[in-house]
């Protein structure tokens, strides 16, 4: 499933961390927006491991599901190039 995940984060030591782990998960689209195409149970993991960084009463985070229907949708301009979801990888 796809999600989009946003980020505003108070430290910057917290704002590093959050940032490290969102690319663990996925694809950079804004400096704090991330295209995360998860599993369910490999989502949850990494949103708990994002509220652990977080500073609750000084940060924002926030994750919005995208349906299949509305990923056909999605538009971007400009220098933003959406990724692709991979089919294959040869090693």
């Amino acid at each position: 499933m796809l999600r989009l995940v946003a980020y505003d984060v108070a430290d910057a030591r917290r704002l590093r961390k959050v940032s490290a782990v969102c690319r663990d998960y996925g694809l950079r689209i804004e400096y704090s927006v991330f295209e995360c195409d998860l599993e369910e149970q490999v989502f949850q993991e990494f949103w708990e491991r994002l509220l652990k960084l977080i500073d609750p009463e000084e940060d924002r985070l926030i994750s919005y599901r995208i349906c299949a229907g509305c990923v056909a949708e999605i538009r971007s301009a400009g220098v933003v190039e959406r990724p692709r979801k991979v089919l294959l990888y040869i090693v």
